[in-house]
């Protein structure tokens, strides 16, 4: 089993993983997050010693999948036939804080439609139920964690544009900064293709209309056409 390489960027891309970003009172540092979707009953797990605000991160960021979910092509009922599990490595360290939800999102649209996530590609970001992004702290320690451990895209929040004039120019330069608004946005970079959305499924009542009116045209058109 390949050793946790703490600090650095993924070699792969990889189904339910994604690059997130944290602040500590010691600098920036990569955060995996990784989701795994299992057939169950609806149940979710969170593990990594993750603190009250990151677990309701998780939460914001699987209703922003059920309101998208046939956009995303994932079947609208997921939640219903399916178990997930989020968790965030280096489980003996607390995590917490918001800014982790565009990464927890991208993680379980992932795993639920099996689309690996480009491993040179890290995020932050809260996440709000509209998929809106919002802004959050330690930019620069985050990006300097990006550039120091081989990163080559960062999406961040677009309102926290204004601090990318405050950065050193070797960060600016070393790094591809796209600043994002909406989760879709995110998704489109992060994922190695674009989710096919579900085709409308023209539901039963509407099938048996169109057969009975059918059949009732081709009745009108039989009588006319009787002699007596």
């Amino acid at each position: 089993v390949r050793r946790f390489r703490y600090g650095e960027a993924e070699e792969h891309n990889q189904v339910g993983q994604v690059t997130g970003l944290a602040w500590t009172e010691v600098g920036g540092e990569l955060l995996t997050i990784e989701a795994v979707v299992l057939k169950g009953s609806g149940k979710q797990q969170f593990t990594g010693k993750l603190g009250e605000v990151m677990q309701e991160s998780i939460q914001a960021a699987m209703s922003v999948v059920r309101s998208r979910a046939k956009s995303l092509g994932i079947a609208e009922d997921f939640y219903q036939k399916n178990d997930i599990h989020v968790h965030v490595p280096e489980g003996a360290t607390p995590k917490d804080g918001p800014s982790a939800g565009v990464g927890m999102c991208t993680a379980i649209v992932s795993g639920l439609t099996g689309i690996p996530v480009r491993a040179d590609v890290a995020m932050t970001g809260e996440i709000t139920l509209r998929g809106e992004v919002l802004p959050i702290g330690g930019l620069k320690e985050k990006l300097l964690a990006a550039h120091r451990g081989g990163i080559k895209i960062v999406l961040i929040p677009d309102e926290n544009t204004k601090d990318l004039v405050d950065m050193p120019d070797v960060i600016k330069k070393g790094l591809d900064i796209r600043p994002v608004k909406w989760i879709d946005q995110v998704l489109e970079v992060a994922l190695e293709k674009v989710p096919v959305p579900l085709k409308k499924n023209v539901s039963k009542e509407t099938e048996k209309s169109k057969k009975t009116a059918s059949q009732d045209s081709k009745k009108v058109d039989n009588e006319g056409v009787t002699t007596h």
